[in-house]
């Protein structure tokens, strides 16, 4: 049962339990923070609450100097980019110079990022080869606000764009609308498949991440745009098979995606949860018209309430995903790896499916 449990309710048992974001798991400058605050933005701008604007400009301030340094930003990884978007939002409402000088500093952290042989964002600095679905979404939630909102758009677009192609190009599974969780050039690299170089499956969460950097990139990027519509092909191949994957019996969807009815595979809150906004936002923004989407969202959107419990503290726990999860080297892995409460990719994510289908989405 959710015990009445909805996005605001959510949010502000967060904001108590965290009165500061930088206390939000797992360290205080990483893409958890910029996961998690996206979702206060959102409240912000569809309710016009000032309590959300202060408590993400909190961040801000805790974060930017007036010179625009950004206190914690390292930059080698790019988990450490997407809470830079944060700052773009910031400057966008504030005007104030510093946000956009930090934001200026993380897009020349990206313009000096190492790459791998294809030009694709390596995942990390220390690891070399790999590009990972985690950080397609990282750095792509920066690069496109980045040029709408700061400059350089053709450049920022252009790149998405890219990276975007690229990681359908080398991770995507067989003929279907899905991609590996990671690829890598490296042939040192564990994980990788000797013959293909990818992971060895398609999890939930990491096509969440794939999925969400594509509704989000295609939310901004304009529509004339070169190479526009071809990553608009990739999500409509992924909103496809969403929609045939999805166990209709409880309205979420599994651990490991395609493989319903494995042993021990399980159903995902955290992928799930990404499914349901990557679809509801694609639905909104008419890149899909497809209107059995409706009834998978609306159930998928139950089924991630029924995920969500009373807390002894009075807040809500969220069950049934994993924490931290990085890349896997085989099936077991991936559906024997330890599910907790709380898992912090799990809470934002619940919170921005529960935002999309209560308050809708927007472009922002």
């Amino acid at each position: 049962m959710s015990l009445g449990c909805n996005a605001t309710k959510l949010a502000e048992y967060l904001m108590r339990k965290y009165p500061l974001a930088d206390s939000y798991p797992y360290k205080s400058w990483s893409y958890p923070q910029g996961f998690y605050l996206w979702a206060i933005v959102r409240l912000f701008e569809k309710t016009g609450d000032k309590r959300y604007y202060d408590y993400v400009l909190a961040y801000g301030n805790t974060h930017v100097g007036d010179d625009g340094t950004i206190s914690c930003f390292v930059g080698d990884c790019l988990d450490d980019i997407m809470p830079a978007s944060i700052l773009i939002w910031l400057y966008t409402k504030t005007g104030e110079e510093r946000f956009k000088l930090a934001a200026k500093k993380a897009r020349k952290a990206l313009d000096s990022y190492p790459r791998n042989s294809k030009g694709g964002f390596l995942h990390g600095k220390h690891l070399p080869g790999e590009m990972w679905a985690d950080g397609l979404f990282m750095e792509l939630m920066f690069l496109v606000r980045y040029g709408k909102y700061i400059g350089d758009e053709e450049n920022s677009y252009e790149e998405a764009v890219k990276q975007l192609s690229l990681y359908f190009e080398n991770a995507r599974k067989d003929r279907t609308g899905f991609v590996y969780h990671a690829y890598s050039d490296n042939p040192y690299t564990k994980w990788a498949s000797p013959l293909n170089g990818c992971s060895p499956e398609v999890w939930s969460e990491g096509l969440g991440w794939y999925g969400m950097a594509l509704v989000e990139a295609l939310g901004i990027i304009p529509e004339n745009f070169n190479g526009r519509e071809e990553i608009r092909n990739q999500l409509i191949l992924l909103c496809e098979d969403l929609l045939k994957t999805q166990d209709w019996n409880c309205g979420l969807w599994y651990q490991v995606v395609d493989k319903p009815g494995f042993p021990r595979n399980f159903h995902d809150t955290s992928g799930s949860a990404m499914f349901v906004y990557t679809l509801k936002k694609a639905y909104d923004l008419l890149l899909i018209d497809n209107e059995y989407a409706k009834e998978v969202i609306d159930k998928g959107y139950k089924a991630i309430l029924s995920k969500c419990s009373a807390g002894i503290d009075g807040g809500y726990n969220i069950s049934d995903a994993c924490d931290g999860l990085c890349v896997q080297n085989n099936y077991d892995q991936y559906v024997d790896y330890t599910r907790c409460v709380n898992a912090k990719e799990a809470v934002a994510a619940v919170l921005w499916a529960l935002i999309a289908c209560e308050e809708g989405t927007d472009t922002i």
